[in-house]
């Protein structure tokens, strides 16, 4: 979907048609479900917490600002609001940093195996890398992958600048390479 139709189908949801925020909730739902179990790690919590989300983009639609790309609104705002959530639930917890809400993705062995054997040895060794990486290049990495955001849309929800996105991409790719050559090297 080009910005020009997203733009008409947000001023649409926006004007209450019950079709665009139909349209809006089945594009959006499954990636964002997705990102909210990597946040909550709780399918419960996340299911309520999207539904919940949905329901308050709806009744608030009126107030929302006018958007040129959805995806980038919706991730950012669903962040903040699940995070909002997990926190309110004593039993829930993230790990974060003092300053930041940085949030500790870890990714299973479905998320990147292909049907082919030969490759599924090599998903699970780059799964146990991606998830020795930093929380904050783990998180850029599943939304550049898994969500296929692109670095503007991944800088808009996790409110950071384009640059830290850039950079945290790059140091989570060179880690990366730099641990395959590692392995490479002793199992040569």
């Amino acid at each position: 979907m080009d910005h020009t139709s997203e733009e008409i189908l947000w001023k649409s949801l926006k004007e209450g048609d019950l079709d665009a925020f139909s349209m809006v909730f089945k594009k959006f739902y499954s990636s964002l479900y997705n990102y909210g179990l990597k946040i909550s790690k709780d399918e419960n919590l996340t299911e309520d917490t999207i539904q919940d989300f949905f329901i308050y983009v709806y009744e608030h639609r009126e107030n929302l600002s006018d958007l040129n790309a959805i995806a980038p609104y919706l991730f950012s705002s669903y962040r903040r609001f699940i995070i909002k959530r997990v926190n309110k639930t004593k039993k829930y917890s993230i790990i974060r940093n003092l300053d930041t809400d940085i949030v500790d993705i870890n990714f299973t062995v479905e998320e990147l195996i292909t049907h082919q054997e030969s490759t599924t040895y090599r998903n699970k060794n780059l799964t146990n890398l991606i998830n020795q990486l930093p929380k904050r290049q783990k998180e850029v990495i599943f939304l550049k992958f898994h969500c296929n955001l692109k670095a503007k849309e991944i800088a808009d929800t996790m409110e950071i600048n384009y640059q830290s996105v850039v950079n945290t991409l790059h140091k989570a790719i060179k880690n990366l390479r730099k641990e395959i050559t590692n392995i490479q090297l002793l199992n040569s």
